[in-house]
């Protein structure tokens, strides 16, 4: 006999899957949130500790990474979290009662559609703006630092090296605004331009209003301009030379990482090149893996009370990142021009209709089997 649930059973276990979903998901969101950022909190560490970076902004840049790692983290956080739940309703016989009570699993799923479409959005939101909000000014604080750490970060005795610049101080004032016997290197920015070399006593800092870059006195030393790989150079002596350490902020902005720029400037600029084409189609279509991870979880995580809702778990966590890793791949070969923006929603189809044969392999087994045995 077909007992109809009623509506009010429906809110109840609407409301009860949705509340263990978030909490679930939540946790394993902040887990994998907690050893990323770890581990990039660790490597900054070390950047820090060879004096390229003050230690002061290490925090401030995981701030700002933070939203592009919740991109990806995200869709994975509420994969396992769909599967722990609905794992734990087949090994406590919830499931069992469930359906016992005219309630299927795919009805269970689709109770969880306005809750997956939300963070759809979320994910929407922190792809097509915070993320690129964050990553700016990450850039920023680098480009800042970059020219902080061509004299502000120079310790005595030890070579700092700071994108064009390579800097060695044998002694330092405790003010930091001296330096004793210098040496400075600066890498040409075209492969036809000199290095320069520069061997000084002594330098003093110049403080100029208004002024972002290093501007450094320095006093009684030697200038060397040479190309790697000639034998001539150029050398001149000077009792008193005037470095400027260059930010180069506007270069920066003008190269800007396409991961950086605004959902407005992809739009504007999609059609110039291949590389901001494919970031367009990431972020378009990118936050739909978040509807593919409710029609894999709830088929995939089926399993007997026996088995435990662990069983599954691994290889289910297997096939969700072989999706990832697809979009991301169709992404490298996008920017090089060989897909185009079609390959996005293929993948996305792919895997729906491989979502679908899973929520039907009951039906499907037996006719599968017979068309075997008729083919024997």
């Amino acid at each position: 006999m077909f007992i109809k649930p009623c509506e009010d059973c429906f809110l109840i276990i609407t409301r009860y899957l949705v509340k263990q979903v978030v909490a679930t998901s939540t946790v394993v969101v902040a887990l994998l949130t907690l050893i990323m950022m770890g581990g990039r909190l660790i490597k900054y560490f070390g950047v820090a500790a060879q004096g390229r970076m003050d230690v002061g902004i290490l925090f401030s840049i995981i701030g700002f990474r933070l939203p592009e790692f919740l991109t990806l983290i995200l869709p994975l956080g509420f994969f396992v979290g769909l599967m722990l739940v609905f794992g734990r309703l087949y090994v406590d016989h919830e499931m069992a009662v469930l359906n016992g009570s005219g309630i299927s699993r795919g009805q269970l799923g689709r109770k969880l559609l306005p809750l997956t479409f939300s963070i759809v959005a979320l994910q929407a939101m922190l792809m097509m703006v915070v993320s690129p909000w964050g990553n700016h000014h990450f850039d920023q604080l680098f480009a800042t630092q970059a020219v902080r750490s061509g004299f502000d970060l120079v310790r005595p005795k030890e070579f700092i090296s700071s994108g064009a610049y390579t800097i060695y101080a044998g002694d330092i004032s405790e003010d930091r605004q001296s330096l004793k016997d210098i040496f400075f290197y600066q890498k040409a920015k075209d492969a036809d331009k000199p290095d320069v070399i520069i061997l000084a006593k002594e330098a003093k800092r110049v403080v100029i209003e208004n002024e972002a870059a290093n501007v450094v006195d320095l006093y009684q030393g030697r200038r060397y301009s040479l190309v790697p790989g000639q034998a001539k150079y150029v050398q001149a002596e000077f009792e008193s030379y005037r470095l400027t350490l260059q930010s180069d902020k506007e270069q920066k902005v003008e190269a800007q990482r396409i991961e950086a720029m605004t959902m407005w400037q992809v739009l504007q600029q999609y059609t110039e090149s291949p590389v901001i084409l494919s970031e367009l189609g990431w972020r378009i279509f990118a936050p739909w893996v978040i509807v593919l991870a409710l029609m894999l979880a709830v088929p995939l995580s089926e399993v007997s009370p026996r088995q435990g809702r662990y069983y599954r778990l691994f290889p289910a966590i297997m096939i969700f990142a072989s999706l990832i890793v697809a979009m991301m791949a169709v992404k490298t070969r996008m920017s090089k021009g060989h897909l185009g923006i079609w390959a996005y929603p293929l993948i996305l189809l792919i895997y729906s209709g491989v979502a679908w044969v899973f929520a039907r392999k009951q039906e499907l087994a037996p006719k599968l089997k017979r068309l075997a045995r008729g083919k024997a």
